[in-house]
């Protein structure tokens, strides 16, 4: 059962960020790491990215990008990969992930995923609305399932909110704006860092019982 979970946003390839999130995790314990896809393309080196979340027995799930890479879609994208390009072990790894992924926490049930629930193309913001929200049809599915927390991303915005009774973390990227996120679900603390020549502190967040809105950004 889950207290504690580092979560990474989307990869996009930056394998030296994804080195230095994983060491910091590590350094100050968590029960798992969780990887919310979006693997492939990027500006870094892939196999090195794969390794690393291998290596370290991350917990990950399929991206779009990932799923665009499988099957050779959208590869006009800048820093796109190309399947052919890549080792066995390296396609293999990113074949072989689920679209989501659940695990029991204190809280209750966690879902990791990419967008929201069983679509990686939708997005859910910091500053979405109640109606918004209403209409997100994956977000609705997703209430209706009995999850208590969601980890996703897509957006690369990060953010910690609670929405209608679900507690929703999205790590934000390591590409653009690189950092990650550690949330402790006994004390109901998560805190992000950023990375910027190293790894800082950038807010820390305090999550409350149903209906408390509460997100930052690194």
């Amino acid at each position: 059962m889950l207290r504690t979970f580092g979560a990474i946003g989307d990869i996009h390839a930056e394998d030296e960020h994804l080195a230095t999130a994983l060491t910091h995790l590590r350094e100050i314990g968590c029960d798992a790491i969780l990887a919310v896809g979006d693997i492939a393309d990027g500006r870094g080196d892939l196999a090195r990215t794969v390794k690393l979340l291998r290596d370290h027995r991350v917990t990950a799930v399929r991206g779009n990008h990932d799923r665009w890479f499988l099957t050779g879609q959208v590869r006009t994208l800048p820093h796109a990969h190309l399947r052919a390009d890549f080792d066995p072990e390296t396609v293999d790894f990113l074949a072989q992930l689920p679209p989501t992924w659940t695990a029991e926490t204190v809280l209750g049930t966690l879902l990791l995923c990419h967008g929201v629930g069983d679509d990686d193309m939708i997005r859910m913001l910091p500053d979405d609305d109640a109606s918004t929200l209403a209409a997100n049809d994956p977000l609705q599915r997703v209430l209706g399932s009995g999850v208590e927390v969601m980890v996703c991303g897509h957006t690369h915005k990060p953010m910690v909110r609670t929405v209608f009774g679900l507690l929703v973390v999205n790590a934000g990227t390591l590409a653009s704006t690189p950092g990650f996120v550690h949330v402790d679900l006994t004390t109901r603390m998560a805190r992000t860092f950023a990375i910027d020549g190293g790894v800082r502190l950038a807010e820390t967040l305090r999550f409350g019982a149903p209906g408390d809105d509460v997100w930052g950004a690194f």
